[in-house]
Order: C-alpha cells, then structure tokens, then sequence
C-alpha cells in the first residue's frame, strides 16, 4: 500500500492516513456561529487523516470576509463543539486554523467601522475583501486604508491568538493552526517590503520581522501545549501584495529553525503557484525539510502522484488537499481507488447554505459530474 494510505503518528495522534483537508474558507456563518450544517460538511470528509477547518477569526477585528465563523465568544464555543463532536466519532482528527486578517479587510466589515489593523499604514494593493459594496449587498470591495498596531496592541493581538486557542480546546479540537501565510497579518510582520515598523517587530532585522509570528507561537503553546500549535507559511507566495524581497529565504529557514526548537505540531507550507503566485523553486523544499524536523505539511497543487513522490522522497509527511475535498466528501476513497473526481461549482463556494456545500455525494460507480 502506498504510504499516502498509511496511518501516520502526529504527536500522540495516529492520523489514519498522511491526507490533510487544507483550510476551505465557505461562509456559511452569518451570526460567526458554527452550526448543524458545518457538523455535517466536516463529518462527511473525516476519512482525511487530518481536517484543518476554514480560517476562524480569534477577534472582531480580526475578520476579513462576510460570514465567516470565529472562536471568541462563548457561543462560537458551542457550535464549534457540534462539529468536533461530529468528526470525533468518526475517529477523525480536527485542528481550527486561527485567523487575523490584518490589512485585507474592509471598513464595512468591522465593528464601528473602524480601520482594519496591520503592522503597517500601507494598504493592500490590487487586494479585495469580502465586504458590502456601496449599495449595501455583500461582494468583493477594495481593502480599506489600515492603521498601524501600536506596540501594545500588537501584544493584545499575540493574546487574542492564546485565547482563541484556548477556546479552541474548550471546543473539542485536537490542536490549532495559526494562519501565518497568504498575505494576512502574521505574513505582514515577516515582509520588510510590508512592514515599515519602528519599535521591536520592526521589519529590517530577521530577529524583529519573526518576533511577532514567534510570540503568537509561544503564546499559543503555553497555553494548550506545543504539541497541539502549528502554523501555516506561504514562502513566495504574493497574495495580499506580498511582494518579494532579498531575504525571503532566510527569513523562512531561520523560521523552521526557531520552529524545530520548539516542537510544534507541525508546519504546514502552501505553494501559490496554482494561485498566480510564483513557484516556490524547486531547492527550497529541501533546504526547509532540512532545517526544520518536526512534522511537514504542503499543500497547492496536490495530486496523488505528487504527494506520493513526495512522501518517498522523504520531503514532507502529510500532502494536503483543497478544492478537491469541497465536491468529493469521500477524496481519499477516490484516491485510493482511483476513481474520478467530482468538479465543484464555484459560484457556490462562498455563502448561501447546503447546495455546494453538503450535498456533493460520495462516487457510486458512475462518472464524475
């Protein structure tokens, strides 16, 4: 059997495979509360060996997109103990990716209507929220102008993240995964071309451009413990105008350095290209594996060939899957099997309610829609 199928050992878990649901951001929250629906949406895909849900926003200040579940208040609690409570008792293993979106956000979207927060004045260019446009109806409208943190608020965010976190295990979730990729606020620290700061998380030094990200870490840990933290990272990744700069890479092996010594759960890695961003080049997988020794997730592009090469070669421990989890349930079934994959609709991948979300079937023997 190939490795991909194999349980697999996460800190004192036993992942019954090395196939991960990467984080899927749906919109199916209008209240921020998790609910019936959602339980149903991740029990129906618990085969994976690891379900990281959709980014949950630790704060109101957090959110960048309409409708999206978040984990700071008691209700959000609850509702989030539905859905573990489901993927629990089909022997399924769930960790909630934590969320700030920093500058990619929009003033319609936050409480009064004030400036979203970064660690910077720069505004995203070329970048959208999901917002209320000008006549009031949910779409995708330019990120507004941000205010920079002041420092002390920069240490209320670090507990904005602890407490989520433990929240998050008040919810029933195996672990956390903080949100440090895409453009969002962890990754707007970590880029000296973003972060014009001044004060200790300033970004012209690689000790004080990660400060920030390693603090959100350690916060983390000490609360719920470092084998139930984990992070998400998209070296060379551009989205949310993250623009490229000389010591990207150092940045990242320094990060999976400082990671190792801490011995988290894992680092989960997104490639961007299959988003138009440019590929992460083809060298720096290795020098990362080299350096960090923990567990290692990538995602972007999977396919079975390509997890599989990659898990013989040793170069990561658990392939992540995306958009093919939203219309295939049963995924690793298919990909076991070999059977084909179901295309989902995308107009259906954000907001509305069970159509596109929980009525993709699993595969009976017919052809693929």
């Amino acid at each position: 059997m190939s490795l991909l199928f194999k349980p697999f050992s996460l800190g004192e878990r036993q992942l019954a495979n090395r196939i991960a649901m990467a984080p899927l951001t749906r919109s199916r929250n209008p209240d921020g509360v998790p609910n019936d629906l959602n339980a149903l949406y991740y029990s129906q895909r618990a085969d994976a060996g690891l379900i990281v849900t959709e980014g949950t926003v630790i704060s109101p200040s957090a959110q960048g997109f309409l409708f999206n579940p978040g984990l700071y208040t008691p209700q959000q609690v609850e509702g989030w103990r539905k859905v573990t409570d489901a993927v629990h008792a089909k022997r399924g293993t769930i960790f909630t990716q934590l969320w700030h979106v920093g500058r990619v956000s929009h003033v319609s979207i936050q409480p009064g209507g004030i400036q979203p927060v970064s660690a910077t004045g720069q505004t995203a260019k070329d970048t959208k929220a999901w917002g209320y446009t000008a006549d009031g109806t949910p779409g995708a409208v330019d990120v507004s102008e941000p205010r920079a943190l002041t420092t002390g608020e920069v240490y209320g965010v670090i507990a904005d993240f602890a407490e989520a976190a433990a929240n998050a295990m008040q919810a029933g979730f195996d672990g956390v995964e903080l949100h440090g990729a895409n453009g969002y606020l962890i990754e707007q620290f970590l880029n000296p071309a973003v972060n014009d700061r001044t004060d200790e998380f300033r970004g012209n030094t690689l000790e004080s451009r990660t400060r920030f990200a390693l603090a959100a870490i350690d916060a983390v840990a000490a609360r719920i413990g470092a084998q139930r933290t984990a992070i998400r990272l998209s070296p060379y990744g551009g989205l949310g105008d993250m623009a490229a700069y000389p010591e990207l890479e150092d940045t990242y092996l320094y990060l999976a350095d400082e990671l190792s010594r801490r011995n988290i759960a894992y680092v989960h890695l997104m490639d961007q290209s299959t988003r138009g961003s440019s590929a992460t080049p083809s060298d720096f997988l290795e020098k990362f594996r080299r350096r960090f020794t923990g567990v290692l997730i990538l995602a972007g592009g999977m396919t079975r060939a390509r997890a599989e090469d990659l898990i013989a070669d040793r170069l990561i421990d658990i392939a992540a899957f995306g958009e093919p989890f939203i219309a295939n349930p049963d995924l690793v079934a298919r990909l076991e099997n070999d059977w084909p994959l179901a295309t989902s609709i995308r107009s259906l991948h954000y907001g509305g309610g069970a159509e596109g979300y929980t009525d993709y079937p699993a595969y009976d023997g017919r052809a693929a829609a």
